[in-house]
């Protein structure tokens, strides 16, 4: 990555004998892009060294975003389990069916309501009869004692665990509902185990972030090292700090595009690698659940996240070794 002497942006077009003076942004561009292509180059001719820069920096990053794209699988089973968030609704004893039915269509109208259905309490005594062997004694009832049940499915959203809540008391209130009731304590539980893992992913990113700035700030330090005759001879000639230290903070660049692709293909080999096992599994259930790689906004993210700590690494490292280095 040879450091290219200063640019002036009174540039000279050699047309015959006449000189013009070019742009001073087209300049500053040209000069930016020739020394992004020169840092690439530097590191293709330096490919074992680069590889293993890019392998750390991706090995880092990929545990945290695998980590992640299984923590989002696993909120997107818990919203699709079945028959786990029931509202039970008992209605009056004066409830008729025919009240009953028309309560069951208003609450279909419910945004957070996704399924309602109906218990009629004839059946329901007919069936407990049949499983709990006191048929007899059940018979000997002048009337039923049981209820019209409506069971209420409710829209789940992981991160809203309170509009359960919410609408449980509002369906406490209508004047048919004798009772309302629903155990949160498994929801509370699992949106709590959730969040405890989601911190800790975290948690993992920004301790492993910490490390691929360290891996990154170390690599250009070395190549700080091995230049510095190069540098000391650019600041002789009038090379300012800036100028120097562009190349080495594209090289950060180039290292923190090259590690999230690769951390980006190593988390969808690894979730690919355990779909065909994850699908076995739920078809066990019945359930034609398949897990979900990075999106192609997480991907970005993971690009951009990786492109800023290569930078970042580069830049701490420039900042602190290239003003130790003056011409003598």
């Amino acid at each position: 990555m040879a450091l290219q002497p200063r640019v002036n942006w009174r540039m000279a077009r050699v047309d015959g004998n006449q000189i013009s003076r070019g742009s001073p942004v087209k300049s500053w561009a040209i000069n930016h892009a020739r020394t992004l292509i020169a840092s690439l180059g530097t590191m293709t001719r330096q490919p074992a060294s680069s590889f293993m820069t890019i392998a750390v920096i991706a090995i880092a990053l990929a545990l945290p975003s695998g980590l992640l794209v299984l923590l989002n699988n696993a909120s997107q089973v818990s919203v699709d389990w079945d028959n786990n968030a029931q509202i039970s609704i008992f209605l009056k004893d004066s409830t008729s069916e025919k009240q009953a039915k028309d309560l069951m269509k208003k609450l279909r109208l419910y945004d957070d309501i996704d399924q309602v259905t109906m218990i009629n309490k004839d059946k329901a005594l007919e069936e407990f009869s049949k499983i709990s062997g006191f048929g007899d004694a059940i018979e000997a009832l002048d009337n039923n004692p049981l209820p019209h049940v409506l069971t209420v499915q409710p829209k789940v959203d992981p991160t809203r665990p309170d509009r359960i809540q919410h609408l449980l008391k509002q369906l406490n209130k209508l004047k048919q509902v004798e009772l309302a009731q629903l155990d949160l304590q498994w929801v509370k539980r699992l949106f709590a185990m959730l969040e405890i893992a989601q911190r800790a992913i975290w948690v993992i990113a920004s301790l492993l972030g910490v490390a691929v700035l360290l891996v990154v700030g170390n690599t250009i330090r070395l190549d700080i090292q091995n230049r510095r005759e190069e540098i000391e001879v650019t600041k002789l000639i009038g090379g300012t700090d800036a100028f120097i230290r562009r190349p080495f903070l594209y090289t950060g660049f180039w290292y923190g595009i090259g590690g999230g692709l690769c951390a980006w293909l190593l988390t969808t080999i690894s979730i690919s690698l355990l779909d065909n096992s994850v699908e076995q599994l739920a078809s066990l259930y019945n359930s034609g659940f398949q897990l979900h790689g990075l999106s192609f906004a997480e991907t970005m993210s993971l690009i951009g996240f990786s492109c800023f700590l290569g930078l970042g690494g580069s830049w701490i490292a420039v900042g602190r070794h290239l003003s130790e280095i003056e011409p003598s």
